[in-house]
């Protein structure tokens, strides 16, 4: 059976969240296909759940390159798969090395230009939308890119399904406690809108201790650490889904509520331009709240066009072929 390495920092694999949502199912549809993923992750200057301080972001990854290729030799791989800019010097070492980035140098995010000097040795991608395929072309001349969502559970979707178990005031957030996510302007429109009933959702359960900095009104629940039954469970239950972020690679959590029949909201940025359908309405925080509310008033409990549109776009069915048809062709 072939290798591939998934490099992937071990906050990563610790949180509930996308990054290792998306190595527990490439390693499933690899397996299908005779492929063996192989989790690779540094180990020095990292804590239990992060990186140590003075080692954040790739300041972390470089001290760790020997470590990575010590695990890399010893497997016998020859193929990798980053999800972090900061490992894309493994292609000095390794020839077949591919970017799959799970974050982007945006002016906006943090630490983006530490992550830019990363890039100039990237030949090749695996990204999740058509957007930043444009992105890593026009800012650093990579063409070689192939476009593959992170695809929703179907079978989940299709399970936890029940437009009757809607909450008509209930809005979904799911986020981080980080500048990116912005959670404060949720609680600041639950803080407006009493009579609103808002369910802020966090990967990490670190989050708790650090939410207790904000003044939660007693209309916001939060939660932490969800596993995937729950989180579709959840969504099935709430009428609009919101997306407060700046910027996003992806943004799996859009493309489930999608398939789930959220009424969303969602950033104006064309970053979440996959993120379409009849229901689906972009804004910024000069109308957010009025686009919340307005979906909340809206006569339909759910989006069958949003549904629709998702289960086209990002499945795990659609997830699973682009993936075949790119180890056809990086692996042979």
């Amino acid at each position: 059976m072939t290798k591939v390495g998934l490099v992937m920092r071990k906050i990563q694999f610790t949180e509930a969240q996308g990054p290792r949502i998306y190595a527990e199912r490439l390693k499933a549809i690899a397996a299908d296909e005779g492929i063996e993923i192989v989790f690779v992750q540094p180990e020095r200057h990292v804590s239990g759940y992060d990186q140590a301080p003075g080692f954040e972001y790739e300041k972390g990854d470089l001290v760790n390159y020997d470590i990575v290729l010590d695990q890399l030799y010893r497997e016998n791989i020859d193929h990798v798969i980053c999800t972090v800019s900061g490992f894309t010097f493994l292609k000095l070492f390794i020839d077949k090395c591919v970017l799959f980035p799970h974050s982007y140098p945006h002016p906006a995010l943090t630490g983006a230009d530490m992550m830019r000097p990363f890039y100039s040795i990237v030949d090749k991608a695996i990204v999740h939308t058509e957007y930043l395929k444009r992105r890593f072309a026009e800012d650093f001349g990579v063409t070689d890119v192939d476009v593959i969502p992170i695809g929703f559970e179907e079978e989940l979707a299709r399970r936890h399904y029940d437009p009757s178990a809607v909450v008509k005031n209930r809005v979904l957030w799911i986020g981080r406690d980080e500048p990116n996510r912005r959670p404060e302007i949720p609680i600041a429109y639950a803080k407006a809108h009493p009579d609103a009933e808002v369910v802020m959702v966090f990967g990490g359960l670190r989050y708790k201790e650090s939410m207790k900095k904000y003044d939660i009104p007693p209309n916001v629940k939060l939660m932490f650490a969800l596993g995937r039954d729950d989180i579709f469970r959840l969504m099935n239950s709430a009428k609009v889904y919101w997306s407060t972020s700046v910027f996003d690679t992806f943004a799996m959590p859009l493309a489930e509520a999608m398939a789930m029949g959220k009424l969303i909201v969602k950033p104006d940025h064309p970053c979440y331009g996959h993120i379409s359908g009849r229901h689906a309405f972009a804004g910024n925080p000069d109308n957010w709240f009025e686009l919340v509310n307005m979906a909340l008033a809206a006569p339909a409990a759910v989006s069958e066009d949003n549904r629709e549109r998702a289960f086209e776009r990002f499945s795990e069915r659609v997830m699973r072929e682009g993936y075949r048809k790119f180890f056809a062709k990086w692996i042979g």
